[in-house]
């Protein structure tokens, strides 16, 4: 009986501690990637380079107006114990007032709508609504800060 290692003597038994990478495969999917990534890049203009979509508008004398710079705010807040509905100056109590008085003002450049933390969430929504029924399209919400 021989008790001798079988991995030396016989090729079958024998491990080769060579590894063998197959590159062909790799090959193959980095430039499938490559071109992946060539056909999804859209190609644009670096931001530095992109003109301006902001265009000014100066009244007749060159200067623009102080009305330009000044946001429309709809104030939704408490006074004398009751929500009140405010814009400017006006103090309005009645949604079909608060429309009428709405419809008066330039669409074009918004609606900030400002809600009291004590306002009842339905006289909020009424004045969101309301500022719909005047026709406003760009209607910002913006709760009062804590």
């Amino acid at each position: 009986m021989d008790f001798t290692d079988d991995q030396s003597g016989s090729p079958e038994g024998r491990r080769d501690s060579r590894l063998e990478l197959q590159f062909a495969p790799m090959i193959d999917i980095v430039f499938l990637l490559l071109i992946f990534f060539l056909t999804t890049t859209a190609m644009t203009l670096p931001e530095s380079r992109l003109s301006p979509a902001l265009e000014t508008q100066q009244s007749s004398d060159g200067i623009g107006s102080e009305q330009d710079m000044t946001p429309q705010v709809l104030e939704a807040r408490p006074m004398d114990g009751r929500p009140v509905y405010v814009v400017g100056s006006r103090v309005v109590t009645d949604r079909h007032e608060l429309v009428a008085l709405l419809e008066q003002l330039p669409k074009e450049p918004g609606l900030l709508v400002t809600v009291d933390d004590s306002v009842p969430i339905g006289f909020a929504a009424s004045a969101l609504q309301c500022a719909r029924d005047a026709g406003f399209d760009k209607v910002t919400y913006v709760p009062s800060e804590l």
